[in-house]
């Protein structure tokens, strides 16, 4: 019999990340500091499940792009939302996401199989509901050997002072 179990990934944040604004290129606006999978922590048949939560706020309608990160932004998108056009000047709007993978094979050309979803607030009372990724589900290819950064990323359509997001919440979770 194999047995189960849930582990968070440490370290557990307790602080938001930083503020991020007036900027158009993809940034890691995850809690500091970063979650770190170590290298041969994955195995075939894992779990790897993701969420993050936090606010933004805008000027006009800029678009805003939300995904979670294997090996930082500059590695490999696990799921990404497409550029959302948001809400014009709104303040302190939630968003959420949460993405769900399994592993299907590890080594330097490791694969995860996984789906999600992202709430995008349109207000603070009301939200938009859409998958992550929202692309047709494939396998993304990982190294597993090697310890990777698991991240948020976020990029802004418009850069404006008046739009800015905040990630209050990120975790990572194996399951087994």
């Amino acid at each position: 019999m194999r047995s189960l179990y849930v582990a968070p990934v440490p370290p557990l944040n307790i602080l938001a990340g930083s503020a991020y604004n007036t900027s158009v290129t993809l940034t890691d606006v995850s809690p500091a500091p970063q979650v770190v999978l170590p290298a041969n922590a994955l195995d075939n048949g894992m779990i790897l499940r993701l969420t993050a939560f936090g606010v933004f706020s805008t000027t006009v309608t800029p678009t805003l792009l939300l995904g979670f990160y294997y090996g930082g932004v500059a590695g490999t998108a696990l799921a990404a939302s497409a550029a959302t056009a948001t809400a014009s000047s709104v303040t302190n709007v939630p968003f959420r996401m949460e993405w769900c993978g399994r592993v299907r094979t590890t080594g330097t050309t490791g694969t995860i199989f996984g789906q999600g979803w992202l709430d995008l607030g349109l207000t603070v009372a009301t939200v938009t509901h859409s998958p992550l990724p929202v692309t047709a589900l494939a396998a993304v290819t990982v190294d597993t050997t090697t310890a990777k950064a698991v991240t948020v990323g976020a990029q802004w359509g418009t850069s404006n002072a008046a739009n800015t997001l905040t990630c209050h919440h990120f975790s990572a979770e194996l399951i087994g």
